[in-house]
């Protein structure tokens, strides 16, 4: 195994609109974006809507073939794989959406939705798919002898961990988590995620955490990386970028983030000055 789990360099998405007058006008979406994820890591990707972070995360999962750059995985270029090579690669790599709705066929009982990567990649009976169903329910905190309902009867926390153990089926090495907890309650967001860290420690996935809200983000990632107009601005530990924000965007980011701890308000705001004044 090597030391980088996931590689992208230089990846870059356009895509073409036509307006009313039938004119096309072309939209970069992505640019030149690089970064990397080690094995059991958590990268989160923040900013805000239309910074191009869910772009970056389908290129990932390759729902998205990027226009260049280069993806690698493991130490393999998956950039432009298809066929065989495509859902081998899928298998290792797996996501949460944001709604869990959804991303839920209602018409399928919970354990056929659960166990549709094990269709998909022709793995285990199906005796044996019903028994890693109701493995997954436990281990997502949900009755096990419920898997023959359907999504309608879950609320809505229930059922993102339903979407979570249909991308653990496989074992992948890599959960793309795109603004998994967002469409949540708060208080619900706190249990995702801690579901989310023990999952992480029992079995040693990596995350790609796709957010924008930098409160979550603290709570999760190893490193950040800030999204704006299609470019990463700023990257590093996520204490560093929290403690010392050196990009104006990041600095705009954190100062939207409510606070109820007045001193931490005022060191944010002496950085803040300092460098201003260093510039």
């Amino acid at each position: 195994m090597t030391d980088v789990l996931l590689r992208a360099t230089e990846l870059c998405k356009r895509f073409t609109t036509r307006g009313s007058l039938g004119r096309r006008s072309e939209h970069v979406a992505v640019d030149r974006v690089s970064f990397t994820i080690a094995p059991g890591e958590t990268l989160a990707v923040v900013g805000e809507s239309g910074s191009g972070k869910s772009t970056t995360a389908r290129m990932v999962a390759r729902l998205l073939t990027p226009d260049s750059g280069r993806l690698e995985f493991d130490g393999t270029d998956v950039t432009a794989a298809t066929g065989a090579a495509l859902a081998a690669y899928r298998k290792q790599v797996q996501v949460v959406f944001q709604d869990p709705y959804s991303s839920l066929n209602p018409r399928h009982t919970v354990e056929r939705i659960i166990t549709a990567p094990l269709r998909y990649q022709r793995v285990a009976s199906r005796r044996d798919r019903r028994a890693v169903a109701q493995d997954l329910m436990e281990r997502v905190g949900l009755d096990p002898d419920q898997v023959q309902r359907y999504p309608r009867q879950f609320s809505g926390g229930q059922a993102q961990r339903i979407g979570i153990a249909r991308a653990l089926a496989i074992d992948p090495k890599l959960v793309i988590c795109d603004e998994a907890v967002s469409a949540l309650d708060v208080s619900v967001q706190a249990q995702i995620l801690d579901l989310l860290r023990g999952l992480q420690r029992d079995s040693g996935f990596s995350y790609l955490f796709i957010a924008h809200d930098l409160a979550v983000v603290r709570q999760i990632a190893h490193r950040v990386a800030v999204m704006n107009a299609g470019r990463i601005v700023e990257s590093g530990p996520c204490s560093r970028v929290f403690d010392d924000p050196r990009h104006p965007y990041t600095r705009e980011l954190l100062a939207a983030i409510p606070r109820i701890d007045p001193e931490w308000d005022r060191r944010r705001r002496a950085r803040t000055v300092e460098a201003e004044e260093a510039r």
